[in-house]
């Protein structure tokens, strides 16, 4: 649909009518000019006023290979051309049998089996039923606790909220979520000594949590390598190795959320493939489709799908299910977008990418009010602080992260705020100069507005 120049106005006012955003809060957003997209090209969106801006944030953390790109939109073309949808419930089709496999080749090798979704939220909950119905077909009902990490981000849906840890998204929903145990997630900046330290500290309370408890917990479950929605945090080097040995040594099985650090994000296929770790889950979403449309999955390894694999009257089946699994079109384009990740040799150019900026960063290093800046592949993260020497945070009523992202936004770029840390989550086959040209406009929303 391509909107005459009289048509803006009107569809602000529908905005305002009919539309409720989401993590949106309304009145800020309305009494503000309201973004409105109407194109893509490459990794720049134009809004219904024709301003163009990079994506900064890959549209939430999705976008691969850039916005229309030919090849994308051709598979799902010839895809619309046979069939757009048949259910998975009972049948099977051919773009989803094709997609499984090629995840099974790509991901690490415990993981044997895939179980479509539509979100990264949904493949989490999925992840977490099938955790605590294995120790239950196994015998093992005591096993019926979940370990999770301190500020964990994993989704929207109760189950995934349930194992999250950010009280801003989740503490308002106390009464409709399960109890967990939690475990730190090392946060080196924000420890009080080394990172070496910050490692240790983290692992002596995890090793306690697994002593006392590891006979009740199904499974733990973690972002590998980095927090996303949690401020970007950076794992530092050997935990996740020893995470998984610690969980296989008290029998605790280890779920991989790999929605945002899937995929190439971490300059590593998977996030998990930095230390050779090998999850009994895994849940995939985001850029499987190369940003295109809403196709997530679960992984699994064969013990944990041979656990529901019986005659009819065992009543073992795994009754769990959405209306659109497996849809043709989004399995189509999902394997159009790994051919292109080979073709493309995708993550030689993210490694090649994220060292190459790594220099860029210096003058923002010296603002006085950037605290830190994490970065791991081509997902990025910068804290700003009140007082740099001290760490203090600036109050969350000074909305810093908020206004700085707004001046991004007039100086040609898009991006969201965590709280007080800043994102960059360029679509990964973004070049060096345009890369650049982010960095640079960062740098100047956050002088302007910091300093």
């Amino acid at each position: 649909m391509f909107l005459q120049s009289d048509d803006t106005e009107t569809l602000w006012e529908k905005n305002r009518q009919y539309l409720w955003n989401p993590f949106t809060q309304m009145k800020t957003y309305l009494d503000d000019e309201p973004l409105i997209i109407q194109r893509g090209e490459g990794v720049r969106l134009v809004d219904i006023h024709g301003n163009s801006y990079y994506d900064g944030y890959a549209s939430v953390w999705l976008n691969v290979h850039g916005h229309n790109h030919p090849r994308l939109n051709e598979a799902i073309r010839e895809q619309l051309d046979q069939i757009a949808h048949s259910t998975l419930l009972g049948a099977a089709n051919v773009p989803a049998i094709l997609l499984a496999e090629r995840l099974v080749s790509i991901t690490p090798p415990s993981l044997r089996k895939v179980f479509y979704s539509d979100s990264g939220a949904e493949a989490v909950e999925i992840a977490l039923k099938m955790a605590f119905l294995y120790w239950k077909r196994k015998g093992r009902p005591e096993k019926n606790t979940f370990l999770c990490m301190g500020n964990a981000y994993h989704g929207d849906t109760v189950g995934a909220v349930s194992v999250g840890g950010m009280d801003l998204f989740h503490a308002a929903y106390d009464k409709l979520l399960f109890p967990t145990l939690r475990t730190p997630y090392p946060h080196p900046y924000r420890f009080d000594g080394t990172e070496q330290e910050c490692l240790d500290s983290c692992l002596e309370k995890l090793r306690r949590h697994l002593d006392e408890s590891g006979d009740t917990i199904a499974a733990l479950i973690l972002e590998p390598m980095m927090q996303g929605a949690a401020g970007m945090i950076r794992m530092p080097a050997g935990f996740l190795k020893k995470t998984e040995e610690l969980c296989r040594q008290h029998d605790v099985l280890l779920i991989a959320d790999e929605v945002a650090t899937g995929f190439g994000r971490t300059g590593a296929m998977f996030a998990c493939d930095h230390e050779g770790v090998q999850p009994d889950l895994m849940a995939l979403g985001k850029k499987l489709t190369g940003g295109y449309l809403p196709v997530a999955a679960t992984l699994t390894s064969d013990a944990i799908y041979e656990a529901f694999y019986g005659d009819y009257e065992e009543m073992k089946t795994f009754f769990h299910g959405h209306s659109y699994t497996g849809n043709q079109l989004g399995c189509a384009v999902a394997l159009a977008n790994l051919d292109l990740y080979e073709e493309t040799d995708l993550l030689s150019h993210v490694d090649r990418l994220s060292r190459a900026i790594l220099s860029e960063w210096e003058p923002m290093r010296q603002r006085r009010h950037v605290g830190d800046i994490r970065q791991l592949g081509l997902m990025i993260g910068i804290e700003l602080v009140k007082d740099r020497k001290t760490r203090e945070s600036f109050a969350w009523a000074d909305a810093v992260g908020v206004k700085v992202c707004r001046r991004a936004r007039d100086l040609g770029l898009l991006t969201r705020p965590l709280g007080n840390v800043i994102t960059l989550m360029p679509p990964l086959a973004v070049s060096q100069e345009d890369l650049t040209a982010m960095i640079a406009i960062l740098d100047q929303a956050i002088r302007e507005v910091t300093e």
